[in-house]
């Protein structure tokens, strides 16, 4: 068996959300502290898809910053081919870890600065890590890299605003793969585009990491795109993963109840007479969650132990699970 190419241990993210030391002194407010990750572990084999699931502001795009360095870990660690990656990320390999790891953003619109052409905002990893120098050598690898992602090299010469929010998303694809990364975190790449927009760079997607062997972290919040593009999924809630198993086994036997709740709340044309269970509640304050288990105020089982005590993330049966009941 080969070792697994990511694995995060306890990986945990804390933002200080005070308010001012003057208003907190003459206020008598107190620190807040908002613990956007808590303790997530998980692995990554080479070449496969792990998709995290979980509502908005269950700390996934947290993780994804986490793992490429965009923020530093509070506690916990991850691991990168066998070695420390958030240790590389500040030593002088900083850029060889990077050249390896690269993050396609959520919002196309955003994440492709207005001013520069589609040929600069390519080429730039390219000149970052010094892979090409020669400018008529930068024109012929971004024309290679717009072809791809199903693009043009005519296109080198157009700004973000002459494409559409589809096109957009694949010159942010085509800019990680660059470097020509091993490993793609991919936070909601798909939420912005239409329906049938979203089938497309999916498929891309999917043919990159065939004909590349690459590994993705896949981050959403949309099922039906889980199903089609992971391998495990991991299902968060309040910072923590609450399950994890391959996608078969959560699918069609989802056991905590949590996943089921997100499940049920998908219409299937095939049930349409069968009950299905509404979302109940709302999603706590994350500045103030319940103790215990913190899914335990919307959770038909909860139990007096629920309230009280933290359930551990068990390996039961071939899946991870946190949840007294299972």
């Amino acid at each position: 068996m080969t070792s697994p190419l990511v694995v995060a241990q306890d990986l945990a993210k804390t933002f200080d959300v005070s308010p001012p030391w003057l208003n907190r002194v003459l206020e008598g407010k107190p620190r807040q502290l908002l613990h956007a990750v808590d303790g997530v572990s998980f692995e990554i084999e080479r070449g496969k898809t792990l998709a995290l699931v979980g509502e908005s502001g269950c700390g996934k795009s947290t993780v994804a910053r986490l793992l490429v360095g965009l923020y530093q870990p509070t506690r916990g660690s991850m691991q990168f081919d066998g070695r420390d990656a958030h240790a590389a990320y500040r030593s002088e390999q900083a850029l060889q870890i990077r050249q390896r790891i690269q993050m396609i953003f959520q919002d196309p619109y955003a994440s492709l600065n207005p001013r520069w052409t589609v040929e600069a905002i390519v080429g730039e990893p390219l000149l970052e890590h010094g892979l090409i120098t020669d400018s008529g050598q930068l024109k012929q690898r971004v024309g290679e890299l717009l072809a791809s992602v199903g693009l043009s090299a005519l296109d080198m010469v157009k700004y973000p605003h002459q494409f559409s929010g589809g096109q957009r998303q694949r010159i942010s694809i085509a800019r990680a793969l660059a470097t020509a990364p091993e490993f793609l975190v991919c936070d909601e790449p798909t939420s912005a585009l239409d329906v049938s927009v979203q089938a497309q760079v999916l498929n891309i997607m999917k043919d990159l990491q065939r004909q590349r062997g690459l590994t993705y972290l896949f981050i959403s919040h949309n099922l039906a795109v889980v199903r089609h593009v992971s391998d495990r999924v991991g299902v968060m809630y309040l910072g923590r993963l609450v399950e994890l198993a391959d996608k078969h086994t959560l699918f069609s036997q989802p056991q905590h109840p949590y996943t089921r709740m997100l499940l049920d709340a998908i219409p299937k044309m095939h049930q349409t007479g069968r009950a299905r269970t509404p979302v109940q509640g709302e999603v706590p304050n994350p500045l103030n969650p319940p103790t215990g288990c913190t899914f335990h105020p919307r959770c038909p089982q909860a139990t007096d132990r629920c309230k009280s005590e933290r359930p551990a993330l068990r390996h039961i049966g071939g899946i991870q699970i946190a949840c007294h009941h299972v």
